[in-house]
């Protein structure tokens, strides 16, 4: 595009155009069309620049078209404020707009179809191995008797209490081995393996019949993980675990369950226990159970709304 006269095409009539000189790109012809004052919808506003194909073609001809201000500098730019224009890009009463032109043909891989597929994220399996390998762990965690090793800067970044912990004025902050107390050997190991994996443990509850010595205990491995998650202030786990006791939830558990929830602040389980409690004879039944005996005298409150949702129900 040749230079234009700033203060020439500054006059010029809305809807008024130059053409540029007829060039060669990929093998057709172009022209550059500018309306120095924009096309009419504009009001004027803006300038335009358009590229229109010169040359004949049988088929369609597909390209990328970029239009750049030149500064003073020679600096391109591809959005110039109004007010900026005469100050930072007018050279001797004239403006410069470099146009770049590429012809795209039909093997160029940019089609939907041919997008470059992308694995799935892989960094919990590596973090994941650095935890197993024990490799430039800084931090050990003794609990019940076993020593676990990890990483500070792992754990910080993922629970907002381990930063306050590891990288505050707590006393933990100094120490190279810390005693954690109120939580069993498998629920901090699944605590540090989602930390560094973001997954949980391979644990499967049955969903139907009588509770099983091994579903209970497996109910309570999650239930003891949910609040684990709480202290640490681990949300997503949380939820993972809360999501699970609700799988295997029954009349028998419901009340435990939640116990849980109201205890540890997870208002999702615990709408979802209230809903089941207002449903059918559920409630009847949950009332034979030792878990409801316990809620009674520890949470008075909790009655109440089990109660307005047997009425909403």
């Amino acid at each position: 595009m040749p230079d234009s006269d700033y203060a020439a095409t500054n006059s010029c009539a809305i809807g008024s155009s130059l053409s540029s000189d007829a060039f060669s790109a990929g093998g057709h012809t172009w022209k550059v069309v500018y309306y120095p004052r924009g096309e009419y919808e504009d009001n004027g506003e803006y300038l335009s620049v358009f590229l229109n194909l010169a040359s004949k073609s049988n088929n369609d001809v597909k390209a990328v078209f970029e239009a750049f201000l030149m500064e003073k500098h020679g600096k391109p730019s591809s959005s110039v404020a109004k007010s900026d224009l005469e100050s930072s890009y007018v050279v001797d009463g004239k403006v410069r707009i470099m146009c770049v032109v590429i012809v795209l043909h039909d093997n160029d891989p940019i089609e939907e179809d041919e997008s470059i597929p992308v694995p799935e994220s892989d960094i919990g399996i590596h973090l994941g191995g650095l935890l197993d390998r024990e490799d430039g762990t800084d931090i050990s965690f003794i609990v019940d008797g076993e020593t676990f090793h990890a990483h500070r800067a792992v754990l910080a970044a993922r629970s907002s209490v381990f930063q306050a912990e590891l990288f505050g004025s707590m006393a933990e902050a100094k120490m190279s081995s810390i005693t954690i107390l109120e939580i069993e050997r498998a629920t901090f190991k699944a605590l540090l393996q989602f930390i560094y994996t973001d997954k949980l443990p391979e644990v499967r509850v049955k969903l139907e019949g009588f509770l099983s010595p091994s579903m209970v205990t497996r109910i309570s491995f999650f239930q003891d993980l949910l609040v684990a998650a709480d202290r640490y202030d681990l949300s997503r786990l949380k939820l993972m675990c809360a999501q699970k006791l609700w799988e295997a939830i029954s009349v028998d558990n419901v009340v435990t369950a939640l116990v849980c929830a109201e205890e540890h602040g997870c208002p999702e389980l615990k709408k979802r226990c209230l809903n089941f409690l207002a449903r059918d004879n559920n409630f009847k039944k949950a009332v034979l159970t030792e878990g409801y005996f316990q809620l009674m005298p520890r949470f008075p409150g909790i009655i109440d709304e089990i109660r307005a949702s047997m009425i909403e129900s």
